[in-house]
């Protein structure tokens, strides 16, 4: 449940410029775990692990780790290089503009920089022309966010994200990654944070960094996603229980020192609700109990708090487009050994 999971439209955008190229990318997806025919559903997700070995996958088979979305390819190794480089900075700073520096030798359609301005910082990416994809934004955030996030040994927030593109259709993991005061049809794309993170020291061992690297991009995917907002917070108290004790809204607001008006508002200013951050979490956890293989359906409802397997059946289907019994037969047989 803590790993959570990737929506299939992130799937699907990894893969465009592979498609485009005419690469095999059903055997990818199955070589990651993933049924091809979960794509054809908008509301299916996968497991964050099989999402990261789609992006191992992907870069080998392109020998790209920038997945064909530059002029210039990113070669399998050069986010070790990266790290290797940021690694002997003295603070997350130096380090930040390390990685940037190499990332812009290696791009050639993106380059990032750092602004800092009194108590905030941002990351600022530039190009010319017309403005990418949102993906391929989130992408090069995603691997520069992660790894200044570990020289500094903890989670940077990020309080405010801008993208140049026009919005997307689908923008919910990007909210989850990043933060949800996001916006789109900026002038420039970039994230900000607090400026005192730049000060930091770094202090990572060799061994910390060849164990970050055997992780990525997993650890970057997951463990250091935004968790800053009022939603997350919910999340957090709901993992601490079993579905089944989950409080009722009133409840929540009392455990968490507001009044049930305050929590509604501050939830619905971040486009949430109490009954969506259950459902997603619930959600979530279904489909990595019927990953693992290891209990039957029934059991899995009684698990998550359902009052019947019916019940369970319906809210699956709507979730992800399939019968529970069905996503399991889909997935490969070493997926739900795991």
């Amino acid at each position: 449940m803590q790993r959570g999971t990737i929506s299939v439209h992130l799937v699907e955008e990894a893969l465009a410029e592979a498609r485009a190229r005419g690469i095999d990318v059903d055997g990818l997806l199955r070589g990651a775990g993933i049924e091809p025919a979960l794509l054809a559903d908008g509301a299916a997700r996968v497991p964050a692990t099989h999402y990261a070995a789609l992006w191992l996958g992907l870069a080998r088979a392109m020998d790209d780790e920038f997945f064909g979305m530059d002029r210039h390819p990113m070669r399998p190794g050069s986010f070790t290089l990266m790290c290797r480089a940021a690694h002997g900075a003295e603070t997350v700073g130096q380090g930040l503009r390390r990685a940037l520096r190499l990332m812009g030798l290696i791009l050639d359609d993106l380059q990032g920089t750092v602004v800092r301005e009194g108590t905030r910082a941002s990351l600022v990416l530039t190009e010319h022309g017309a403005p990418l994809r949102a993906f391929t934004y989130c992408t090069f955030l995603l691997i520069v966010h992660g790894l200044t996030c570990w020289l500094a040994g903890r989670r940077i927030p990020v309080t405010a994200a801008e993208f140049r593109c026009a919005e997307p259709a689908y923008t919910e993991d990007y909210r989850t990654l990043f933060t949800h005061d996001l916006r789109f049809g900026r002038s420039r794309t970039r994230l900000e944070f607090d400026a005192a993170f730049l000060d930091l020291p770094v202090k990572r061992s060799e061994a910390e960094m060849k164990s970050f690297l055997r992780r990525a991009p997993a650890n970057i995917l997951v463990k250091y996603r935004s968790n800053d907002s009022l939603t997350v917070r919910v999340r957090h108290e709901l993992r601490r229980l079993p579905p089944a004790d989950w409080p009722d809204f009133d409840q929540l607001a009392t455990g968490l020192h507001m009044s049930a008006s305050t929590l509604r508002r501050r939830l619905d200013g971040e486009g949430a609700s109490y009954q969506s951050i259950k459902d997603s979490l619930r959600r979530d956890l279904a489909i990595r109990c019927l990953a693992r293989g290891r209990s039957s359906i029934a059991d899995i409802a009684e698990e998550l708090g359902f009052a019947d397997p019916s019940s369970f059946h319906r809210a699956f289907k709507k979730w992800t487009g399939l019968q529970p019994s069905e996503y399991r037969r889909r997935l490969p047989a070493e997926a739900s050994a795991a």
